[in-house]
């Protein structure tokens, strides 16, 4: 069975006025009187905590000024923000657990609920070995539904890959290209985003796809179903691999939905605040 990421978010509901009607004692130490003037003390918000672990985070995380300039901004106001993070963290920890280098899956870890892509469906299927987890190739078949609808075929060419499997694809690539090489493009054991049954690689699994229909159609609508590409041009540096046009993993609507509206549409850095904010244990101001 799948481990549960136990969900680490501490969030304060919104008060209103904290005290009202406050009264105080004469000098000649009379009884309380009511003043009739309400006396306030600075509520606490859900706002306010989410502001100030934000910023935690943000710093821990390492993401870059602009975008955490944007995040600050839109905690401190509240709303939609609090929706949007809270949303992002529901549903299957998997969706957003952070798979790179230096975060690789739990030792043994398999999904226990892959289907196969069979022939048939709206995508095409360029193997007969692949697989999914069950949500994401029911997404997978209604983004290719949609995107029929446009005049576009998506081919599912690589998708599910266990442990063993990856440890045989990273061997060759090493190989037959060297270390360095191989690590700009292939991911070693356990650090696959494929073991999570969440990713697929498209089309030609090169960077001719970039130019074909369904390489232009994906990043205009996948988003919208749940599918974020996981390595964007120009973005090594932080993905840890070269440019991949055709690998997109899915994450649900609401976490795509994150992604877009406040990290640039870059998956890696909302992958590493949401696993920061999930780690984040400080406590909470005191009302």
């Amino acid at each position: 069975m799948l481990k549960k990421m136990a969900l680490l978010v501490c969030l304060l509901p919104l008060f209103s006025c904290i005290k009202a009607n406050s009264s105080h004692k004469t000098d000649a130490g009379d009884a309380p009187q009511k003043t009739g003037v309400e006396t306030q003390k600075a509520p606490v918000t859900e706002a306010n905590e989410i502001l100030l672990k934000a910023e935690r985070v943000l710093q821990k995380a390492g993401i870059p000024a602009d975008i955490a300039k944007t995040i600050v901004e839109a905690a401190r106001s509240g709303h939609p923000f609090i929706d949007d993070l809270n949303a992002a963290l529901k549903g299957d920890p998997y969706l957003r657990f952070l798979v790179d280098k230096q975060h690789p899956l739990p030792h043994g870890y398999e999904p226990d609920d892959l289907v196969p892509l069979v022939q048939g469906k709206s995508y095409r299927i360029g193997r007969n070995d692949l697989r999914l987890r069950g949500f994401a190739e029911a997404s997978l078949e209604e983004m290719a539904k949609a995107a029929k609808a446009d005049g576009v075929t998506l081919l599912a060419s690589s998708s599910y890959r266990s442990y063993d499997y990856q440890t045989t694809v990273y061997n060759r690539n090493v190989r037959e290209m060297g270390k360095e090489a191989a690590d700009r493009e292939s991911a070693p054991p356990g650090c696959s985003q494929h073991q999570t049954g969440l990713a697929l690689d498209f089309g030609s699994i090169d960077d001719t796809f970039a130019e074909t229909k369904a390489g232009k159609w994906l990043p205009a609508h996948a988003s919208g179903f749940g599918w974020s590409l996981s390595f964007p041009n120009g973005y090594e540096s932080v993905t840890g691999y070269r440019w991949e046009s055709w690998h997109y993993r899915y994450v649900g609507v609401p976490l795509a939905h994150f992604i877009d509206s406040y990290f640039n549409g870059i998956q890696q850095y909302a992958l590493q605040f949401l696993h920061e904010w999930e780690q984040d244990r400080a406590t909470p101001v005191d009302a």
